[in-house]
């Protein structure tokens, strides 16, 4: 009889490298052309104005400013009308 575990039975012992997900710069904080202010999945949060958004939903400034958090809202697809968050650069 074995006096141990077989080694190479373990599934749950692996894990994935961090993402780095998140809020990048705050309400309030200076953005530059180009600097990243949200990196997410999915659009969480939608661009605004002087804001764009990658292939990847990276939200990043256009235009150099101060970051902005708001809400807007929104008709969804079935209709329901929806709160979205929209960061602005001003």
């Amino acid at each position: 009889m074995a006096h141990r575990k077989a080694g190479g039975t373990a599934k749950n012992l692996r894990d994935s490298n961090p993402k780095y997900l998140g809020t990048k710069l705050a309400d309030g904080q200076k953005a530059q052309p180009g600097s990243i202010i949200i990196r997410q999945r999915g659009t969480v949060i939608t661009a605004g104005d002087n804001v764009s958004m990658g292939k990847d939903h990276t939200i990043y400034a256009l235009k150099s400013g101060t970051v902005k958090f708001g809400s807007k809202r929104k008709v969804s697809f079935n209709g329901k009308t929806v709160v979205k968050k929209v960061v602005n650069v001003i």
